[in-house]
C-alpha cells in the first residue's frame, strides 16, 4: 500500500489506481482463470518483443484516444494496438472499452500477412462477448 498515492476526495477507487492513465488496461480472463494476452506477451522469444508490445499498450493507456500508428479501431467495437518488433514482424493486441471504461486486452498475435486474419478478429469477437456476459 506504501507505492499507492493517497486518493483525493470524491476521487474513486478506479481513477486512485489509473495513476495519470486515462484508460487502465486489464487482460481478459478465460473462465478457466487464464489470461491469453498474459501468457502470449510472456512467450514470446525476446524481451525486447515483449517490451515493445508492452510500451505500446502503455501509450494507449496514457494517451488515449491514440490514432495511427499505434491504434487503430478494426470494427464491432474492438481495436488493435499496433507494434513494430524486431526482424520486420508486426504484432498486434485487440482490445475493447467495457463498461467501466477499461481497456480488456482480448486477443494478441504476430501477423504474417498484410491483412489481419478473420480468425484472430473472430477469436477476440467471441472473448469481447464472453466478457461482457461476465461484467
Amino acid at each position: 500500500m506504501a507505492n499507492r498515492r493517497q486518493r483525493s476526495a470524491g476521487e474513486s477507487d478506479s481513477e486512485a489506481d489509473l495513476q495519470g492513465k486515462r484508460v487502465q488496461a486489464v487482460f481478459y480472463r478465460t473462465d478457466a482463470g487464464g489470461e491469453p494476452v498474459r501468457e502470449w506477451v510472456k512467450a514470446l522469444p525476446s524481451r525486447e518483443d515483449r517490451k515493445r508490445i508492452g510500451e505500446d499498450i502503455k501509450t494507449v493507456e496514457f494517451g488515449w484516444p491514440v490514432g495511427m500508428p499505434v491504434c487503430r479501431a478494426v470494427g464491432a467495437g474492438i481495436y488493435e494496438v499496433r507494434s513494430t518488433l524486431a526482424h520486420n514482424r508486426i504484432a498486434r493486441v485487440l482490445f475493447y472499452f467495457d463498461k467501466s471504461g477499461r481497456m480488456v486486452l482480448l486477443h494478441g498475435f504476430i501477423k504474417k500477412t498484410q491483412k489481419t486474419p478473420q480468425e484472430d478478429l473472430e477469436l477476440a469477437r467471441q472473448n469481447k462477448k464472453k466478457h461482457e456476459r461476465s461484467e
